[in-house]
């Protein structure tokens, strides 16, 4: 299975002939070569996470095209055909099993309403939290693409986050809002988060693959 990382929050995966998209968002070129597309997976409903401007390109290049996304996904997609999914539940696609953990975003500030959010495990091997700390719990995780900077996000719960997880290999997403020092900065610190499990930390910038 081969990972390529886009711009902030966005990702896709190949296996076989076949693709999966996450979060394509606002910060997020359009993409292209979407022929094997099987499913999009919307962690929640935030812009930096879907546009209706990115799911209509991609559905003209791929109609009828199945999207995941937790309840809140559902009623801010409105007009769109979205699969509801929720904390523990599992769905084939094409070669990709998809098993969501999670539930909630992470708290942005006391006086801004909580929202849905999953996390995915893809294969059993790569995991994705969205906005959120949630640990999938009794996986072992091979790959985790770990958020580096957001509203939500302080560098001592994301250490934190990625010490809980022990991935064998993470690389930093959720990027778009740090500056070239900032981000460099976290990579650090969550390069040395991921050391301490014995796993190794990659550098992805934009349109970089990795392979699982």
């Amino acid at each position: 299975m081969r990972v390529t990382k886009f711009e902030h929050a966005t990702l896709r995966l190949d296996q076989n002939d076949d693709t999966l998209l996450i979060d394509p968002g606002s910060f997020t070129a359009p993409l292209h070569d979407l022929s094997g597309l099987v499913a999009i997976v919307l962690t929640h409903e935030h812009p930096d996470h879907w546009t209706q401007e990115h799911l209509d390109r991609i559905l003209r290049a791929a109609p009828g095209t199945p999207i995941f996304g937790p309840e809140g996904v559902a009623k801010a997609a409105e007009g769109y055909e979205i699969t509801v999914v929720s904390p523990g539940d599992t769905v084939e696609v094409g070669a990709f099993t998809l098993r969501f953990f999670g539930g909630t975003h992470a708290v942005i500030h006391s006086s801004i309403p909580t929202i849905d959010n999953v996390g995915v495990l893809v294969n059993d091997t790569f995991y994705y939290p969205g906005d959120s700390y949630a640990v999938p719990e009794g996986v072992e995780v091979g790959t985790l693409a770990a958020p580096l900077g957001a509203p939500w996000l302080k560098i001592g719960d994301a250490i934190d986050y990625v010490l809980a997880v022990k991935p064998r290999r993470a690389f930093g997403t959720h990027d778009m809002t740090l500056s070239v020092i900032g981000k460099n900065m976290h990579r650090q610190r969550l390069q040395w988060a991921t050391e301490q499990g014995g796993g190794e930390f990659l550098v992805l910038e934009p349109g970089d693959t990795v392979d699982l």
